[in-house]
Parts: C-alpha cells; sequence; structure tokens
C-alpha cells in the first residue's frame, strides 16, 4: 500500500507530536509558582511553541532545500531548548520526576524525528523545476 503524498506541515507524525507536547506542556505550566511567571513558565511554553512554528516555516520554505533545512535546524534547536527547561522545571520542584520524563521522552522523540528530516530532507522538498525560459538556453 503506497502512502499518500503530505499535504500540509499538520499532516507531518513530527508536527503532531510536537503540537501534542507543546499543549501538554502549557496545561502543566498552568501550575507552575507565579514567581516562575516570566522565567521558567514563558520560556517553555515559548521554546515548545517554536518547535511547531519552526517546522511550519520549513514546510513553507520546501521548495528552497537549503531554507527548509535550515527551519528544520531551528525547529530541533527549540526542541532542545524545550528539554533543557524540562530539566529545570523537574530541578525546580514545579514538574514531578514522573511528568518531567514523560514530557522529555516525547520532546526526544521528536528530535529524533526532526533528525531523520535533517538527514534526508530531499524526500519532504518538491522536484526542482528549471525556471529558465527556453530562449535562454543558447
Amino acid at each position: 500500500m503506497s502512502k499518500k503524498p503530505i499535504k500540509s506541515e499538520e499532516e507531518l507524525e513530527v508536527y503532531q507530536l510536537a503540537y501534542a507536547v507543546s499543549m501538554e506542556i502549557f496545561e502543566e505550566t498552568k501550575n507552575f509558582n507565579r514567581d516562575e511567571k516570566f522565567s521558567l513558565t514563558d520560556q517553555i511554553r515559548r521554546s515548545s511553541r517554536a518547535v511547531c512554528v519552526n517546522l511550519r516555516e520549513a514546510w513553507a520554505k520546501r521548495r528552497y532545500p537549503a531554507h527548509f533545512v535550515s527551519k528544520l535546524t531551528d525547529a530541533d534547536a527549540e526542541n532542545s531548548e524545550t528539554e533543557t527547561w524540562l530539566c529545570f522545571a523537574k530541578d525546580c520542584g514545579q514538574l514531578s520526576p514522573e511528568k518531567h520524563s514523560e514530557l522529555f521522552d516525547r520532546s526526544r522523540q521528536v528530535g529524533r524525528m526532526l533528525g531523520g528530516m535533517l538527514r534526508n530532507p530531499k524526500i519532504f522538498c518538491p522536484p526542482a523545476t528549471d525556471t529558465r525560459s527556453p530562449a535562454s538556453d543558447s
């Protein structure tokens, strides 16, 4: 059975997982101490959401493989930042070790999926088209 072509970034498994992780982080951070509002809470929410935002930007730029890879690299960096903030949240007593482990493991899965895309970006990029006019060949 052949797979249907992916028509939008929302169909990517990595996007769906990253979005779910971001939403779960949002829910968990509602319970963080108020004194963490402008440091830990805002930072972990921002970085986890940025994974999805950068995936959308990568998808929009996939006609240009170098730009696609650049935005995927940004998504991977934001995902790594999210993992760091998850560790801070656990060590600062804002996340239980169990919840940290669950979110961290899912974030690592996002990272592995992004790594796979970075190793083989061409399968996600449409074929290059020759934009030269026939007259310019001479």
